[in-house]
């Protein structure tokens, strides 16, 4: 038995969204600042730059959530792993450092609350049946879903897509039912949502966020000649082709996550964290 008091019946925390068990909080003030850092505090909340933590009941249910990203349970919550040995462990940690998505994702199942550790992008909660091809995202993006939502990696349909196209060779996708949190840079007011029936979309650089399991994705001269291409300013493009939905940013993703990260701590692991868990397990192995 438990109560909470001063979270959600509180002035300064507001329910940005909700669905099924999710719910994303937005602080509307930063209250806890000092002399020095309170002039930046008060620009950033104009410019609506707060902090937004996701709040999950878990109701007898199972979340699976990016390494790192709880800030505290409630309640019957219990935490497992995912992995089921140092082989599964090897193979999850390189899926990982080619997605740049932690590599072991705890699992967190019971009765009672889960909070998230809070953070300055924007999050969105994505209904799976909204995707039911699955829904393929930049790199970065995951932060939790329910566990019953199938985790993959999808390997571009070529080479030039990795070297040139911006968005990687390998990506994750999910597919399934549930509901999935995404870590975003821009919020979902900002997002345009594009769809396609047996047509093509060219975007010149890295503006899409997510976009549905059926698309083909490849790069491609946004001319028929290279020459052409070179003359008209925009050289090569990332074609997407087929039916399905795309989100797509007014900026730069890529960019702005670097800006993001350098500003506000990031629930995502990185390539750098998996290669390190290889090398620690090696280590132990020999």
């Amino acid at each position: 038995m438990y109560k909470i008091k001063n979270l959600l019946k509180n002035e300064n925390v507001k329910t940005l969204d909700k669905k099924e068990g999710m719910r994303i909080i937005e602080y509307v003030n930063d209250l806890s600042v000092t002399p020095y850092s309170s002039i930046n505090a008060y620009f950033s909340n104009k410019m609506n730059v707060r902090k937004r933590q996701v709040l999950i009941e878990v109701n007898d249910n199972e979340y699976t959530v990016s390494a790192g990203a709880m800030q505290w349970t409630l309640g019957n919550v219990e935490i497992s792993s995912d992995v089921k040995g140092v082989g599964d462990f090897l193979g999850k940690a390189i899926k990982g450092a080619v997605t740049k998505e932690s590599a072991v994702k705890p699992k967190y199942k019971g009765k009672g609350l889960l909070m998230l550790e809070p953070t300055y992008r924007h999050i969105l909660l994505e209904d799976m049946a909204e995707w039911p091809d699955g829904i393929v995202l930049d790199d970065g993006m995951f932060l939790a879903c329910e566990s019953t939502i199938n985790q993959e990696v999808v390997a571009r349909s070529n080479l030039s897509s990795a070297v040139f196209g911006g968005e990687g060779l390998f990506n994750l996708k999910l597919s399934g039912n549930g509901i999935v949190a995404l870590e975003s840079c821009v919020p979902r007011e900002e997002l345009i949502e594009i769809t396609l029936e047996n047509d093509v979309m060219r975007i010149d650089g890295n503006f899409a966020v997510a976009w549905s399991g059926t698309l083909n994705f490849s790069v491609e001269k946004s001319t028929k000649s290279l020459i052409g291409s070179g003359l008209s300013g925009e050289g090569l493009v990332n074609v997407y082709r087929g039916s399905g939905k795309i989100l797509l940013a007014p900026i730069n993703t890529q960019a702005m996550a670097q800006t993001h990260g350098s500003a506000a701590p990031s629930n995502s692991g990185t390539a750098s964290n998996a290669n390190s868990a290889i090398k620690n397990v090696l280590g132990m192995i020999n």
